[in-house]
This record gives C-alpha cells, sequence and structure tokens, in this order.
C-alpha cells in the first residue's frame, strides 16, 4: 500500500513537471514565432531601383508575337515579369503556380528567359503557357541586373517598378504582390522598418 502510494506522488510530480516544461516550450516558440523574418522574395540585384520606371523593349516572343515591355500597360494591368531559364529546375516546378497566380490576380505575365533554341523547345514541350508570354532575351535581364533566377520583377499599370526579388517559392511570388497593399516592396525595406520600430 505504501509503494502505491509513493508511486502516485512520483507520477503527479512527474505530470506536474512536464506540465512546466510544455508551457515553458509554448512560450519559446511564441516568442520565436513572432521574431521570424517574414518570406518575402530577397532583393540581390542593383539593377533599377523599386519606384523606378522599368526600361521598356519592343521585341518579339519565342513565336514571333510583339511584345512591349515597360512603360504603360495596354491592358491596364500590372504585370510580372519573371526571370527563368529553361534548364533551371526551380523554375520548372514554379511555372504552374505562376500561371495560377496570374490568373487569380488577373496580371500579365511575361517570362524572360536565355540559353539554348533546343532547351526552350524542349520547356514550352512541357508547359502549356496560356497567356502567358515567353520572350529569350539577354538583353533584359541585363537591363534590369539580374544575377539570380527566378527572379521576379512586378510593374503597375505604368510600368512603374513596385517590387522586385528572387522568388523561389510561391510565398516570395504572393510577397511581390502584397507590396502595394503592405507597403513594403521588399524583405530587406520590412526588416529595417522593424529594426527601427523596435530602437
Amino acid at each position: 500500500m505504501t509503494f502505491l502510494i509513493a508511486s502516485n506522488i512520483l507520477l503527479w510530480i512527474a505530470f506536474l513537471g512536464v506540465t512546466v516544461v510544455m508551457l515553458g516550450l509554448m512560450r519559446q516558440i511564441g516568442l520565436l514565432h513572432e521574431r521570424s523574418s517574414p518570406m518575402g522574395a530577397m532583393i540581390t540585384d542593383h539593377g533599377p531601383d523599386i519606384g523606378d520606371q522599368a526600361p521598356e523593349f519592343d521585341l518579339p516572343d519565342y513565336f514571333g508575337r510583339s511584345v512591349h515591355i515597360g512603360g504603360a500597360s495596354a491592358e491596364g494591368r500590372p504585370t510580372l515579369l519573371m526571370f527563368t531559364a529553361p534548364t533551371c529546375p526551380v523554375c520548372d516546378k514554379l511555372f504552374p503556380i505562376i500561371k495560377s497566380i496570374a490568373k487569380a490576380e488577373k496580371i500579365g505575365v511575361v517570362m524572360i528567359s536565355d540559353g539554348a533554341p533546343e532547351e526552350h523547345a524542349r520547356f514550352l514541350k512541357n508547359h502549356e503557357l496560356g497567356q502567358i508570354r515567353y520572350v529569350v532575351s539577354a538583353e533584359i535581364g541585363m537591363a534590369f541586373q539580374v544575377g539570380k533566377i527566378p527572379y521576379g520583377v512586378l510593374l503597375d499599370a505604368k510600368g512603374e517598378i513596385k517590387a522586385k526579388g528572387l522568388t523561389n517559392t510561391r510565398e516570395h511570388l504572393e510577397s511581390l504582390l502584397e507590396a502595394d497593399k503592405t507597403g513594403f516592396a521588399s524583405l530587406q525595406q520590412f526588416m529595417a522598418s522593424r529594426k527601427k520600430n523596435a530602437a
């Protein structure tokens, strides 16, 4: 009987100890969640800045149709420029996401790529473009000084750069589209604002 009472007391002590540890962990997880950075697209280039007018180009797309990049949009809607490559595995996985976001947000999308003709043919054989335009041009990438891909640049209807950055995930893509709503055009701008407010 004494052994049973002692074991019950020990079980209650262990239970209370586990409860205290669990409450401590919950508090720490809450603090980490509060301090964690947003999953936004990160700017890595030194090209035209947010708020600048995008460089303008008139050139044919992959199929020979005329495409105008920069300046006022003929449709009066924002345009997402996606810098990709046909051999980029992340770009390949992002393509269906780009299509669904473009349709949901009612924005124009121009994919700007570079590489060998057979690589573009293989990429386009595996992907149905729909309303997305596909342009092969190293010149545009140099004008925007894009160093890493996939890289997105969001232009408003007037051709002004609203947001830009590396877009490895759906969250990165969506963060470009949220730029106007939040007032933070980049991850760096958001973090700088948080540090300033904390000081």
